[in-house]
């Protein structure tokens, strides 16, 4: 069973795509900002983790390369998963490390396909 940590700073997302990855079987953990995030991969290491872009204390961008950038953490995928949908945005976003970036709002199928495509990898 895939572990995921999904992070995000609005409780009805969070609950949204948690519900969405527990009935897919995976095993989900959640941080709801940032530093929280932070804390929560360097200690259970997930598969993958799902992150929100506008966060408090840390935005998801600091996060991406925070955790791309620890030994504990440097392999697992990033999925930034935002409202901020310029091109721009997305560049950024791969630029910080991630590994793929979706946009809010967006399908569950194409949230789930990506998780899945990047557990396979």
């Amino acid at each position: 069973m895939k572990t995921v940590l999904v992070v995000d700073d609005s409780t009805a997302q969070r609950e949204m795509i948690k519900e969405l990855l527990q009935a897919s079987g995976m095993t989900v953990n959640v941080a709801t900002d940032g530093e929280q995030a932070v804390a929560v991969a360097l200690e259970i290491v997930p598969d993958i983790v799902v992150l929100d872009v506008v966060m408090p204390k840390m935005n998801g961008y600091e996060v991406c390369r925070t955790l791309k950038s620890h030994p504990k953490t440097q392999d697992v995928p990033v999925i930034l998963c935002s409202s901020k949908s310029e091109d721009f945005d997305k560049h950024w976003g791969m630029r910080q490390g991630a590994d793929a970036y979706v946009c809010k709002p967006f399908e569950p199928v194409e949230l789930l396909t990506t998780i899945k495509q990047l557990l396979r990898n």
